[in-house]
């Protein structure tokens, strides 16, 4: 019976929405039953339909939004996040994440490259976010779990298939699951933080290597591209899947929107407010490459297109967009206005190159927006690799201290 009323769910939704419309039918059906009864007929309604058309009723009014809870520390966001939360958000109606805290990160994980200001902008700016629960502990203890219950009306709490152990080698989800409230979500493959840190150490590494070994610094940063392969199904599943309306105020902004950060979502953010629909041109690989030289784009295009297409402001993007912004793209795309942030990686022009954006500046249809963080992608790689060799040098005093500490052992016991 309870396949056979989630299979019909449609008619029941339809039934319950329309009350004047199902009363109706239901005099109706009530008259057609008393007749054919009176000629000594069959109902066209037995007495267990009506008992179970109350059953049905009574669980569509008392059918809730499911809410659902999933955390995380959310340092350097990528696209893996976001598939992790659009997994999340399709077991329940609301959404709500738990941003960890710098200080629970820096104790099971080591510091976070950014900080919970521009963690908790990049998590909000995601479009299946509903709500935000800032300085989360990282193991869900029994304290939380009650205030997620009780306070913020969780039904769920989700977690990726990979496991996520704490420091004693417990499992952080244990207590949700005891309970009973734990629901599990797929990992995306290919991609994870660790992957991109390895990607920029490996690159600014290499970067350091004279122009003599460019062909084997080029192969090696070839390798440490991501391995996920990201289909047709992945960007239906990001996109927005809407157009523009006939008499849309259509904004276009293009970048790189390499390691997607606080700073993306603030000017898409400003950019989508001044018009009706936001059109992102991401611009492709080797035009990256020529503009900024290696070793970016950290991440390939496919991977950029998927951390816009995450963002709540964000309309439709253009894959490949070319570098300079041309009469027949505002034609073709119906721009109204071309926008560009104060804060970016390739403002100042280069002696002899053409302004990208001198078309839709001769149409007066071109502004420049105060960007409204200072950050960067190459400010982010920079902290990425500070907090590396900090960690080495952690790590070394660490080794020479323990080497010290069992050669006075043996000293010792030799003695």
């Amino acid at each position: 019976m309870a396949m056979e009323y989630e299979s019909n769910n449609w008619i029941w939704d339809w039934l319950y929405s329309s009350p004047h419309l199902f009363g109706g039918l239901m005099v109706t059906a009530a008259l057609l039953g008393f007749s054919t009864s009176y000629f000594g007929g069959v109902g066209v309604f037995p007495s267990y339909g009506w008992s179970n058309f109350g059953i049905f009723l009574k669980k569509r009014r008392e059918r809730k939004h499911i809410r659902v809870y999933m955390d995380g520390c959310f340092d350097l966001m990528h696209y893996g996040h976001a598939n992790a939360l659009r997994q999340a958000k399709a077991l329940g109606d609301e959404l709500v994440v738990g941003v960890v805290s710098d200080e629970e990160i820096v104790a099971n994980k080591g510091p976070p490259v950014l900080s919970m200001e521009e963690r908790l902008a990049l998590v909000s700016g995601l479009k299946w976010v509903d709500q935000v629960i800032a300085n989360a502990p990282y193991a869900i203890t029994e304290k939380f779990m009650n205030t997620l219950f009780n306070e913020h009306k969780i039904d769920y709490i989700i977690h990726g298939d990979d496991p996520c152990l704490l420091p004693d080698g417990s499992d952080a989800y244990a207590l949700a699951k005891k309970a009973g409230r734990y629901k599990q979500i797929k990992r995306t493959e290919g991609v994870s933080s660790t992957d991109i840190v390895g990607r920029i150490l490996s690159s600014m590494k290499d970067n350091k290597s004279s122009e003599g070994d460019s062909c084997k610094r080029q192969q090696s940063q070839r390798g440490q591209l991501s391995q996920f392969l990201p289909t047709s199904r992945r960007i239906v599943q990001f996109s927005n899947g809407k157009g523009p309306g006939p008499n849309a105020r259509i904004v276009y902004i293009d970048g790189t929107f390499d390691l997607f950060h606080a700073g993306h979502v603030e000017i898409l953010k400003k950019a989508r407010q001044l018009g009706d629909f936001l059109l992102v041109g991401i611009h492709a690989d080797h035009i990256v490459s020529e503009q900024r030289g290696m070793p970016y784009p950290v991440m390939h295009l496919l991977e950029r297109t998927l951390g816009v297409l995450a963002c709540r402001y964000v309309d439709e993007v253009i894959i490949g967009a070319p570098w300079g912004v041309t009469k027949d793209m505002i034609t073709t795309f119906n721009i109204s206005l071309v926008v560009h942030g104060t804060i970016s990686e390739n403002n100042a022009l280069l002696p002899g190159e053409t302004d990208p954006y001198a078309v839709p500046k001769s149409l007066g249809i071109f502004r420049m927006l105060e960007s409204p963080k200072s950050i960067t992608t190459s400010s982010v790689a920079q902290r990425i690799v500070a907090n590396h060799e900090a960690y080495m040098k952690r790590n070394a005093k660490k080794t020479q201290s323990e080497k010290k500490y069992y050669e006075e052992k043996a000293y010792v016991a030799g003695d």
